[in-house]
């Protein structure tokens, strides 16, 4: 399969693989079209030659929109070719699936990437596609997880990098960004402010490669590679559900597109849950930054733009690009769209870290929450396969989970520990 052109997704109008992100006729967005593989092609071939390959997503480059594949360098022990993203572990959560219960959750911990979270995914795709255009620069517009993953590759790459954030973002986000020798420029304002700023930068600096404006379509392919993975750890199979958190929308689709590539080649089995195999697709927002929640609630795909006041730093943009092709999706695959309370979110985090180890971000408290919600009401089948999406690590939002727990101080006295200290052998989920 090879990347052919780009075309738009509302009108199908055709243009040349370049640095392009919207449609010059109708506006709307574009994205990679692939010539399709052969009729009769080998599908065993396939997956040897995919088991093959690195542990990374370029084991999958021949569904990425590369010119020559996998870029020089990409290899296990080397970062010529940027950071070795992908290949986290899709860990079996026996004890959340119990607590919910559900028969079987699975956690695909994306936290595990070079950066902590799925955003090096996104960036390792977007970033080798600009050195093949001849970009020299790299930078974004970022709610935190992909301005450090952009930081990373430029370092990676030797490339100057420039990230624009707001300036309420985390403060465990913005010093792991600037670790990495990045030009760190913080906004006085939301997302949507630093996205319209950075859309008029690229517009002026043409030798800037802005991975999620001007290299939006290319950056996007890059969620693919969560769908393929699961889909290879399962034994080739898709699961019955995802839930998976939305904020432009792009993670959501993508993940729904991979899975629809693989189904449409014979490459994998489907789920037996929809008549077309794809799983049901559910999504998650936070309460305080729910446009894509609230159309799919009012029956509607018009996401209306909100003024993000959330918890969840990395889910809020308030006027999400994908937003509508996001409920589409959701309501094509009998799934669903959820949002939750901050309070929620800080539940579900705890949930998640309680009963799997796993500690996640904001990002993922939604996510969780949002899965107890859906069991909780019944709106899950409980012997459904579900995989639960993790995009991000806990260090990255430490103060969602301040003042959730006490320590117990004491005098290095054995009485004293005897005295305060009250042993449990249960966890309370």
């Amino acid at each position: 399969m090879s990347a052919t052109a780009l075309t738009c997704r509302e009108c199908s109008a055709e243009y040349p693989l370049e640095a392009r992100f919207v449609c010059s006729r109708c506006f709307g967005p574009l994205e990679v079209a692939y010539a399709p593989f052969g009729a009769g092609s080998d599908v065993d071939a396939i997956r040897r030659r995919i088991q093959a390959g690195p542990r990374s997503i370029w084991r999958y480059a021949d569904f990425l929109p590369l010119d020559a594949g996998a870029p020089a360098g990409s290899g296990e022990f080397s970062t010529g070719g940027g950071l070795p993203a992908g290949a986290t572990p899709l860990v079996k959560a026996d004890r959340l699936a119990e607590a919910l219960g559900l028969r079987e959750v699975w956690v695909k911990n994306d936290a595990a990437n070079p950066t902590h979270s799925f955003k090096d995914r996104v960036v390792a795709v977007a970033a080798a596609r600009a050195k093949e255009l001849g970009f020299t620069t790299l930078a974004c517009a970022s709610t935190g997880n992909l301005a450090g993953a952009v930081a990373a590759a430029g370092a990676a790459y030797g490339l100057p990098t420039y990230v624009f954030i707001p300036s309420d973002l985390e403060e465990q986000k913005i010093l792991s960004t600037g670790a990495y020798g990045a030009n760190v420029v913080t906004i006085r304002g939301n997302y949507d402010d630093v996205n319209r700023l950075c859309t008029e930068i690229a517009g002026e600096h043409e030798d800037w490669a802005f991975v999620n404006v001007n290299m939006r379509p290319y950056y996007a392919e890059g969620s693919k590679t969560l769908a393929y993975e699961i889909a290879e750890q399962l034994g080739w199979r898709a699961p019955d559900r995802i839930v998976a958190p939305i904020a432009s929308g792009s993670l959501f689709t993508k993940i729904g597109k991979g899975f629809k590539e693989w189904l449409d080649l014979g490459l994998i089995t489907g789920s037996s849950v929809t008549a077309d195999g794809l799983p049901r697709m559910s999504g998650a927002q936070a309460e305080g930054c729910n446009p894509v929640a609230a159309a799919y609630a009012a029956g509607t795909d018009v996401c209306r733009p909100v003024k993000p006041d959330t918890i969840a730093k990395s889910l809020a943009i308030g006027n999400p690009a994908d937003g509508p092709y996001a409920v589409e999706l959701a309501r094509a695959t009998d799934g669903t769209i959820d949002d939750v309370t901050d309070e929620e979110i800080r539940h579900g985090i705890r949930l998640l870290a309680e009963t799997t180890g796993i500690f996640t971000e904001t990002a993922g408290g939604v996510t969780t929450a949002t899965l107890r919600k859906l069991a909780e009401s019944g709106r899950i089948d409980p012997d459904e396969r579900v995989v639960l999406v993790i995009t991000g690590d806990g260090l990255k939002t430490l103060d969602a989970v301040r003042g959730t727990f006490e320590c117990t101080e004491i005098d290095a006295r054995y009485e004293q520990f005897e005295e305060r200290v009250q042993p449990r052998t249960e966890v309370t989920v």
